[in-house]
């Protein structure tokens, strides 16, 4: 903010009109400012910030959208915007982030595909498909995860008996 600093230079002695022509403002701006020089909607984000504070401490595992509607039931009324606004500024993350995936492609197939996409079979018990899913846990390790969806049948389906009980 330039007004305290034409404030100071008006302390020293120099004029406001030409301080605020060098930074680039009307010195209209500038008495305003000084009439008022926190705006309301700043008054009403330093109330909400301190309610999020409090809120937060109390229970850090709480998101932006909890506590929005905790400020809703004090009686501070903000939009979720606003308190995603306010808790970034104020580096008020919840406990419980999930870091987002960096949309990787898929890497080649593991194996060779012997059946080409094509799940019909000449007769039963010939072809089976399976998949291998690999899933990630919180503490670093890796769970994989290994579905078999059974014989694929002559006709093309490859629903088994088993499956559909």
């Amino acid at each position: 903010m330039k007004y305290p600093l034409v404030r100071e230079s008006a302390a020293e002695g120099f004029g406001v009109r030409s301080a605020c022509g060098v930074l680039g403002f009307s010195a209209q701006a500038y008495y305003a400012w000084m009439a008022s020089p926190v705006s309301a909607r700043d008054w009403a984000d330093a109330h909400a910030t301190n309610a999020l504070g409090h809120t937060h401490s109390g229970d850090p595992g709480f998101g932006y959208r909890l506590l929005a509607d905790e400020l809703v039931r004090a009686g501070v009324g903000c939009a979720q915007r606003r308190v995603w606004r306010l808790c970034s500024q104020q580096g008020l993350f919840w406990s419980t982030v999930r870091k987002g995936r960096k949309h990787k492609r898929p890497g080649p197939a593991v194996h060779d595909d012997h059946i080409r996409r094509d799940f019909t079979a000449d007769g039963p018990d010939r072809t089976w498909v399976t998949d291998i899913t690999e899933h990630p846990t919180s503490t670093g390790a890796k769970v994989y995860c290994c579905a078999e969806l059974g014989p694929v049948l002559a006709t093309g389906s490859s629903a088994t008996p088993s499956m559909c009980a």
